[in-house]
């Protein structure tokens, strides 16, 4: 059965931010109409974000594969192709693909001034091996 890609897989992302092979297509940028990003951003197996927060929130829409998305202090959920994650403002939390497959969203991050993400530290190994037993 063949398979095609909604979006092209875009740029790699940052290795000061995300562990593994992580890709981002834009698809809208902010600009007078809009207060908000958006693209896709697609996961290699055991790829993820660092731990982070939005200040006025983010919206992810899973459209292919399995991963997780994890709040600091609470148990990681495991998310799929439908999901939709509602993160609330300056809530500190990562999410990326499973250890066995890789995992795309699409990615809605809101602006506050100039500022949509604080990058914090990354999700340890050990961190992301306990949520993928």
């Amino acid at each position: 059965m063949e398979t095609r890609e909604i979006f092209p897989l875009g740029e790699p992302l940052s290795k000061h931010w995300f562990i593994g092979k992580a890709y981002l297509y834009p698809l809208v940028a902010r600009d007078n109409n809009n207060c908000f990003s958006a693209g896709t951003v697609t996961f290699e197996p055991g790829a993820r974000t660092n731990w982070h927060t939005h200040p006025k929130g983010q919206v992810l829409i899973v459209i292919e594969g399995n991963g997780f998305y994890q709040e600091q202090g609470k148990i990681a959920q495991p998310i799929k192709k439908g999901d939709v994650v509602n993160i609330p403002e300056n809530v500190i939390h990562w999410h990326g693909a499973s250890a066995l497959g890789k995992m795309v969203h699409i990615t809605i991050t809101n602006y506050s001034g100039d500022e949509n993400v604080t990058w914090l530290n990354p999700v340890t190994d050990e961190e992301f091996y306990e949520v993928n037993q």
